[in-house]
């Protein structure tokens, strides 16, 4: 099992401890490092700081949204900042949800994801193995556009510059089971939110075809320290604000992914809380037994115990939130 290194998006303004972090697990073994983005920093900016500091971990975002951009464009970005690192280019993408997509990016949430998923990564890959001009008439993502609002002159194209790979990883991050399912025909890898080495079975039936090379990348907060229940506080506020806030209260994927994970009724009062405004309580209302089962947190002999759990299962990189240097290190050392 590899290790990875997620930094995530920004907050308030742009983390000054990242480009350390990523150094040092550069220099630690670490094989990757990821970025992301919601609906502030975007993923593939400080994705290419960090690549013009390193020179061997691999890069990866985790997630770029989908909305965010067209096929053709995501494409031209990880192609570009693959020639820049010399081929250690990622492509995790996630679809989001209907608050974020129509909220945040103005565009409407497709009534198929599963089609709109399959066509943008199908671009995608036309682009990265240049054989032809794009072509494809799809529902979402037509090239070229024949939309009763277009001219009806544009000219199919393929991309100037030459891919470094035609093949590119691209992942997703997929979280209903026929999403997950259709990760493992159309990617090369998948990107979970949670993953709980104890209960495998709620993605067995979506994994039962998984090619071989295909990467498991689940993002698990990591902590050495004494107190379990004080490094457990950040986890819950992450999954207070995904499960209470990111959604709307009768379309929550992450919600629903925590229901189908063994606790629904707790997931429902975590949404009731955030969205009557008490996010204090929604946070406090995460369970402990469910932050720490998807965490890595406590001393140093807790979390070799528990690290053997993920390394047991089908994770093939464990994509680790770790906060400062010496966690860093720990789960390195644990992991050789």
């Amino acid at each position: 099992m590899r290790l990875g290194l997620a930094l995530g998006y920004w907050g308030r303004g742009p983390d000054p401890a990242h480009l350390d972090l990523a150094t040092e697990a550069e220099n630690l073994g670490y094989d990757s490092v990821w970025t992301a983005e919601a609906w502030g920093s975007d993923a593939f900016t400080p994705l290419t700081w960090i690549a013009a500091h390193t020179s061997r971990i691999r890069l990866g975002t985790a997630i770029a949204q989908m909305a965010a951009r067209t096929p053709t464009a995501t494409a031209m970005q990880a192609l570009t900042l693959d020639h820049l690192s010399g081929g250690r280019m990622m492509l995790g993408l996630g679809l989001s949800g209907p608050q974020v997509v129509e909220g945040w990016y103005g565009r409407p949430f497709p009534a198929s994801p599963l089609t709109a998923t399959r066509e943008y990564v199908d671009v995608i890959r036309q682009v990265l193995r240049r054989e032809g001009p794009v072509a494809l008439d799809g529902r979402f993502h037509s090239h070229p556009y024949r939309g009763e609002d277009g001219t009806g002159i544009g000219k199919p194209l393929k991309p100037i510059t030459h891919p470094l790979r035609a093949d590119l990883p691209v992942l997703l991050g997929a979280e209903g089971p026929k999403n997950i399912a259709q990760t493992t025909r159309i990617a090369d890898g998948w990107l979970p939110l949670y993953w709980s080495p104890t209960r495998t079975d709620v993605y067995q039936a979506s994994l039962a075809d998984v090619p071989e090379g295909f990467m498991i990348a689940p993002m698990a907060r990591a902590k050495v320290c004494d107190d379990v229940s004080e490094g457990l506080l950040p986890v819950k506020a992450m999954l207070g604000f995904y499960i209470g806030g990111m959604g709307h209260a009768a379309r929550n994927f992450h919600a629903d992914l925590m229901a189908r994970m063994g606790y629904e009724e707790e997931a429902r009062r975590i949404q009731e809380l955030f969205l009557a405004g008490r996010k204090e309580e929604a946070v406090l209302a995460v369970p402990d037994a469910f932050a720490d089962e998807i965490s890595l947190i406590g001393p140093r002999e807790r979390i070799a115990e528990r690290l053997e759990l993920w390394r047991k299962g089908p994770v093939t990189d464990l994509l680790l939130t770790a906060p400062d240097p010496h966690t860093l290190r720990v789960l390195a050392e644990l992991n050789s």
